[in-house]
Order: structure tokens, then sequence, then C-alpha cells
């Protein structure tokens, strides 16, 4: 904790310099990422919590982090000791960003340091963020919000981790490569006739592209720039006749290159996207308010950005939602195809570990790190591997409680033979991304255990039996994961379902089930996830899922209508099912999964395995 105060004493000496009453360290980059790479882990740095969702905010006297309920156990374990205080997001009492702040500068306003006033003519009531990591809805959003609390004002062009964080990590530098087309399913070229033609719908000529999902899946080209997610750096400029790709060219193999050219895209310089946009030759641009930074979509409406030495041509700015997630989140047939491959593969994997798990805990010697790195190991034995899709959470007991947790040294526990071991993993593999949570009885467990298991199992299963209107929102479907849940008093605060890429970001959008609003459709082609879990904080925790692809199901004079096809193949843990409160459609959904998981394993394994998957899927 003594690296954090450092850090903060270095900060606030920056912002008196600047005459800033606060600064708001964001989670994101300038491509608006969930994960992102070392570079930009700058929240992470100031306030030493490395949940991927946070946001910290540090005045010359206090400091504070808001994020959501996946991270609060973690998070107050990883601030304790420091300056700052949990915010807990959607808590009742809870304050806004903006409302903390209004009172703290307020507060602040006239406290004396050092017996002088340590701000004056009211510039305590400057607040800081800096625009490149914020998106463009993001800094409006805000900026009007301070306004509301206390008259106060946001500064943008200005970044202190570029002075007080002496050895950040660069930008990375690896390579580039292109994705087979029997993987994409559909070539580069065809992809940007399809964009542009979406373009010409909301009367855009071009786009200006930052997601780096969304560059990686238009281009079919993989890196790996941020961890677990086989994406590069960059942006991409689209206009009617031309495409641009603004991407550090060393990182370019010679088979992207030659791919590049084949599509018709040229490269040049990341750096260079201000001076890109300063050539674009149309009138119309589309950018996307929630993808583009705040200081690039300032360059391109008003010509000309303030921490920028760049003038732009005029050009018309239609600050319009990006037609690409939602292409992207319908997959192709060779996409569907890749899928159900990947799963296979990962199935293999996930029954040589859990014929291995039980035997090993109860031999002793094992722990969550270990069990981690068996899994991993043998996914890296599988064909077409290329890595995890995001790192391992495997909770024993009472760490299980905690949403994202991730065993490190000094938090690692020996397992028992009793009790449940939650296990969230996935893996990237060249056709398909895998994401599945099983939790595991490793002996004995408690009724109020089983009582548990057996509700989520239940919620899992209602809404993989679910059918519903083509073009349906998430939202409207994840009452019925909960049903069951509320009827007990029991809820969980994070998501039910969201879209997995295709050996892209293990979480893609735009398509969501949460009981929040999001008003994306729900179309055939698209996977999603279905994990409903129950959270009991110093007990345990329980969470199952499966990715799952919208199907049709049948069309009638009221529409088309869609279900689920279910994805993952792995064995549900049967042993602290208690039976009884499994409806009869509920018992027969089981028993039919796990016999399409034997017949689709069995013939990739040996007949130790096989014997064992035999004894996992017996019917209940």
């Amino acid at each position: 904790m003594e690296k954090i105060a450092q850090r903060l004493d270095a900060l606030r000496e920056e912002m008196r310099r600047e005459h800033l009453g606060a600064f708001i360290f964001p989670s994101t980059d300038p491509h608006n990422s969930e994960y992102t790479a070392d570079h930009w882990k700058g929240r992470e740095w100031i306030s030493g919590f490395n949940g991927s969702a946070g946001t910290a905010v540090v005045t010359l006297h206090a400091a504070a982090l808001w994020t959501d309920s996946r991270y609060f156990i973690a998070a107050a374990q990883q601030l304790e000791g420091t300056d700052y205080q949990l915010m807990r997001e959607r808590v009742e009492g809870t304050p806004t960003i903006a409302e903390w702040l209004g009172k703290q500068l307020t507060d602040e306003r006239d406290k004396m340091v050092n017996g002088q006033w340590s701000m004056v003519n009211g510039q305590c009531s400057e607040v800081g963020l800096f625009g490149m990591d914020s998106t463009a809805n993001a800094v409006q959003q805000l900026t009007s919000e301070l306004r509301q609390h206390g008259g106060l004002t946001l500064r943008t062009n200005f970044d202190p981790l570029q002075r007080i964080w002496t050895n950040r990590p660069p930008i990375p530098m690896r390579p580039i490569v292109p994705q087979p087309i029997e993987y994409a399913g559909e070539d580069t070229l065809s992809k940007l006739s399809r964009i542009r033609k979406a373009l010409r719908e909301q009367h855009a000529d071009g786009m200006l592209m930052a997601s780096l999902d969304d560059i990686a899946w238009t281009l079919n080209l993989r890196g790996s720039d941020v961890h677990c997610n086989p994406v590069f750096i960059s942006y991409l400029l689209i206009s009617t006749q031309s495409a641009t790709l603004f991407v550090h060219e060393e990182k370019l193999t010679a088979e992207a290159r030659q791919h590049l050219t084949a599509s018709g895209v040229a490269t040049a310089p990341y750096t260079a996207v201000t001076e890109g946009l300063r050539r674009y030759p149309e009138y119309n641009i589309l950018a996307d308010p929630d993808e583009i930074s705040y200081s690039l979509m300032q360059i391109m409406v008003n010509g000309q950005g303030s921490s920028f030495n760049v003038q732009c041509s005029t050009f018309n700015v239609q600050r319009l939602s990006s037609p690409v997630p939602s292409m992207k989140a319908v997959k192709n047939d060779a996409e569907q195809r890749g899928f159900r491959q990947a799963m296979i593969r990962d199935g293999v994997a996930l029954v040589r570990f859990l014929r291995w798990l039980k035997p090993a805990v109860e031999a002793g010697g094992q722990t969550e790190m270990s069990v981690d790195q068996k899994l991993t190991a043998l996914r890296a034995e599988q064909p077409l591997y290329q890595g995890l899709s995001f790192d391992t959470i495997a909770g024993y007991q009472a760490h299980g409680a905690i949403v994202h947790y991730e065993a490190t040294p000094e938090t690692d526990v020996p397992l028992k033979p009793e009790g449940l071991l939650l296990l969230d993993s996935g893996a990237q593999y060249m056709d398909g991304t895998t994401d599945i949570t099983r939790t595991i009885a490793l002996g004995p467990v408690s009724d109020e255990q089983r009582r548990i298991y057996t509700l989520v199992l239940k919620g899992h299963i209602q809404l993989q039996m679910l059918k519903f209107p083509d073009g349906a929102s998430g939202t409207q479907l994840d009452a019925v994961a909960r049903r069951g849940l509320w009827k007990s008093g029991l809820n969980f605060m994070h998501g039910t379902g969201h879209g997995v890429g295709s050996y892209l970001n293990v979480h893609e959008g735009p398509h969501q089930i949460r009981m929040e609003y999001r008003p994306a459709p729900l179309h055939a082609g698209m996977t999603i996830t279905d994990e409903p879990g129950i959270y009991l904080e110093g007990r345990f925790g329980v969470r199952i899922e499966n990715v799952l692809l919208v199907q049709p199901y049948m069309e009638t004079e009221f529409g088309r209508f869609l279900q689920f096809e279910t994805l993952t193949l792995c064995p549900i843990d049967t042993t602290p099912v208690d039976v009884t409160l499994l409806t009869d459609n509920e018992r027969t959904w089981l028993n039919d999964y796990h016999q399409m998981v034997f017949d689709r394993l069995s013939p990739h394994l040996d007949d130790s395995d096989r014997q064992w998957l035999y004894a996992a899927t017996r019917p209940v």
C-alpha cells in the first residue's frame, strides 16, 4: 500500500501544478475496450484495484473507487489500507461520481494546506479526465452531471500518467496474422461492402472505427496485444472507395500485409489517425459516440482538438451507432461450425480434467491455482488452441462468493474433499471461443449448498428451454432465469448472459441478457451465455454457465420464433442436485443434455475417460 500512497502523492503534486481539484481514471483505453493492454491500466496503477470494471477518482485530500457487484468483495480487499473509499455501484445510498465530487470539492475548497489555501479563485472546481481514454458520450454525460453538482467543469487535455508513471509499459508490438477464411466464413471485401451499404442507409459516406474486436472481425486479422483477447491496437477509417488501417506497421506479418493489399486496405502509422481524419475525402462520416474517444470526436466535430495540433477538413459527423457490432454478433455457417468443433475439443479437455479432479483433491496437495494450471495444460494439448479467453476463476468455498475472483499466491487455498469449487474458465481456439462455468462438489455438501445449487440449476435450465419471438431483447428474457431465485428471496447482480466472439473477445455485444434495459434484439445466429448464480459472502458461491446459439424455432401468423441450441459440451455435476426440486421438464432437459454431451464427446475419448463420462452423464 506504500506504493499507492507514493503514487497518490505524485498525482496530487501534478494536480496542484495544473490547478485541478480532482482527477478521474476510468478503466478504458482510446478504443473503449473492456480489457485493456497494460499501457492503459492507469486506474489499476493509481488504485491497486485490478478488476476489469471500475473508476478511480482522486481529490487533493480524498480518493474513491466505483465498481459493480462482481468486484465488491475483491475491491474491498485490494483497497484496504489505502486512501480509497469503496463505492458500490447500484447500491442504495452510493453517490454518483459527480455527486461525490460536488460535495468533496465544496468541502475541500476552503481547506488549508501548510497554512495556505489549497486552491484560489475557484480553481478547485476543475476536474481532470484525459479525453483520449473516455468516449464522447461518457464525457458529455459527465460534463452535464458535474455542472449540476457544484458547478464543476471538466478538463480533458491533460494526462498526468505521462509524467508520473515512469515505468509505464509501452504499447504492445505483437504480430498480426490473418484469420483463415475457413474459420472466418466471409472475406474482408464482402464485409467492407456490407458495412458501406449499412453506412449509406444511415446517410454516411464512411466511418471511423475504434473498437478493436470490430476491426479484427472486419479485416479477418487477429493479434495478441490484449491479454486473452486476440486483437491488435489500431483504428480503421472507411470511406466510399478506400479503407485505411492505422496501426504500428512493424507488427504486420508478410501474410497480413498481403491479405490487406488483396482486400484493398491501405496502412498508415497508428499515431497518424488524426492526419487521416484531416485528409478524409468525404462529406459525411459516422462516428459512434459510445466507441470514439472524446478527443477524436472533438477533432471531427470542431475541426481541431484542444490537445492536438491538427486542423481537419470540414465534414458532417453523424453521431450514430456503429453497424458493425450487430453484423459481427450474427455468426455465419463457418463460424457456427467452428464453435461446435471448438466445444468438442474444449469438452474433451474438461472431461479429462474432471476425471482427474476429485481423486487428486482426495490425495491432497491441490489448490485453486494448481487446478487452474492443470486445466490450462489440458486445454493447451488440443488442436487450434491459442490461449485462454479470460483468466480462470477457481474459487473454493468462500472464494466462490467473489464473483470475479482470481487466486494469487497470497490468497491461494488448499482444496479439501468437501464443499463446492466454482470454476469459470474458457479458451481461445482458431475456430471459436469458449466460456464455461461449473460448480463442482468435491465431497459432502451442506443442505444449504444443495438447495442453492439446485435453484441456480433450475434457472439455468429454464432459460435454455425458452421459446421467444425474433427480435426480443435479452432484458425481456432475463426474468426467466431469475424467477425461481426471486421466489426464494435470492438474486444476483451481474448479467445473466453476454455474447461471445468467434475467436474474438469472450464478452461481445451488443446483445445481453440482464435486468438492466438493453434494447439490442436477439436474432438467429447469435451466441450468448446462460450463467445465473448466487453468492453468499464468506460462505460459498454457485454459478452454472453454457454458451448458447440462437436458432429458428417456428414461424406462425404471429411471426418468427426462436430457441436456443446449447453449444457447451461438459457434464453438469449432479451430485449436489436436490432432484425433488426439479420439475419433470427440467429433469428431462438435464438428462437429454447429458445424453448429447456423451454422444458428441465419447468418440474423442479413450476408454477410461469414456467410462467416467458415462457415469457422469447417467440420467437423474
